[in-house]
């Protein structure tokens, strides 16, 4: 691939931009806001003007909802060899290129399955793609240039290419990102009117379950629309779940041991369920998830803190696994917490306390 039009110049256009100019590739980019272009392109994601002629790859980084219109567009004017799109929901797009008649030969649906809660160009990075996955959604009428076009792409932007039917990663979808989302969004709408006093003892817990309810509601309701079947059939399973557990709650407050014992049985039942869901979710680098020990460290609001613990277990031979942050209320300090393998816990240990850091045990 010499040449690409990245049509969509948000966080995901963007972001496939600039990892594609850094391999060399020629981009230009387009907007339905020219504004919003020229902001990618003083970024170093391409040129905002147009190409002489058609180019290798086209990727069109449009709403859900705009996707099909945007690449009939381009494939009618012949901007490019081969056509993609970024779009979180695939089968619907291929729907509707096909009612309008279009020959589906030089088109790719795809889905990068990365992004963050921040939209538009200035959120966008070249290394926003790496190691994640990014599906492919083919069919017998895909012609091979562009298949391998499509997993060039991946391939410059460091991804993990993974091949599915379109309606079945649509449901994938539903179930690992767009319900997710809208439970999330649930949970964090009790915080909206809550008492400030309860708001305050917001812990770890809470800010897990709601980070991702900071995203753009407009971006949101783009997706949603185009996914609506399977996350509402995936709704009605979890609030089939809420209707059971609210019913054991209201047994373990019976002064009857037997609605109690029956109440406490099916408390144990959703959460063990959520055990066993829970240890589906891929691990590290995409592996079985392993279970790693906790090295909490207690730290001052600084800069270079984290630095400087990273370094200190580097110069001990541990490798951090994975780390969170707790910040304290009201205070200007917080607790790392350092996940490592079980046997490395005393080594880390006796050297951060070595290097005066206070651990918490």
């Amino acid at each position: 691939m010499r040449t690409a039009l990245v049509i969509g110049t948000g966080l995901i256009g963007t972001s496939a931009a600039l990892a594609l100019v850094s391999r060399g590739v020629v981009v230009h980019l387009a907007d339905h806001d020219p504004e919003q272009a020229r902001t990618a392109a003083a970024l170093g994601a391409g040129t905002d003007e147009a190409p002489e002629g058609p180019v290798d790859l086209a990727i069109v980084a449009a709403p859900p909802a705009h996707v099909a219109g945007v690449l009939a567009d381009a494939m009618r004017r012949g901007v490019a060899r081969g056509y993609l799109d970024v779009a979180s929901v695939k089968g619907g797009p291929r729907r509707e290129l096909e009612a309008l008649g279009l020959d589906l030969s030089a088109y790719l649906g795809t889905h990068p399955m990365s992004g963050r809660e921040k939209s538009g160009p200035l959120a966008a990075s070249a290394d926003l793609f790496e190691g994640r996955p990014w599906v492919l959604t083919p069919t017998r009428d895909t012609d091979t240039e562009v298949l391998n076009l499509a997993l060039e792409l991946v391939s410059h932007c460091r991804a993990v290419p993974v091949v599915m039917d379109a309606d079945a990663h649509d449901r994938a979808v539903a179930l690992v990102s767009h319900m997710p989302h809208l439970v999330s969004s649930m949970v964090a709408a009790r915080l909206e009117n809550a008492e400030e006093a309860a708001v305050r003892l917001c812990g770890q817990g809470i800010r897990d379950v709601t980070r991702i309810a900071a995203s753009d509601p407009r971006m949101w309701i783009d997706i949603l629309s185009a996914n609506p079947g399977p996350v509402a059939d995936l709704l009605a399973d979890v609030s089939a779940d809420l209707d059971e557990t609210v019913q054991a709650l209201r047994a373990l407050q019976s002064s009857d041991d037997a609605k109690r014992r029956e109440g406490a049985e099916g408390i144990e039942d959703v959460l063990r369920r959520g055990n066993a869901g829970q240890v589906r979710v891929p691990g590290k680098h995409g592996s079985a998830p392993r279970v790693y020990d906790t090295v909490a460290v207690l730290i001052d609001d600084q800069p270079g803190q984290l630095a400087r613990i990273f370094a200190d277990a580097g110069r001990a031979g541990v490798n951090i696994e994975d780390v969170r942050i707790e910040h304290a209320t009201g205070q200007q300090a917080g607790l790392v917490q350092l996940m490592v393998e079980p046997n490395a816990v005393p080594v880390l240990t006796a050297a951060l306390r070595e290097r005066g850091w206070s651990i918490r045990q």
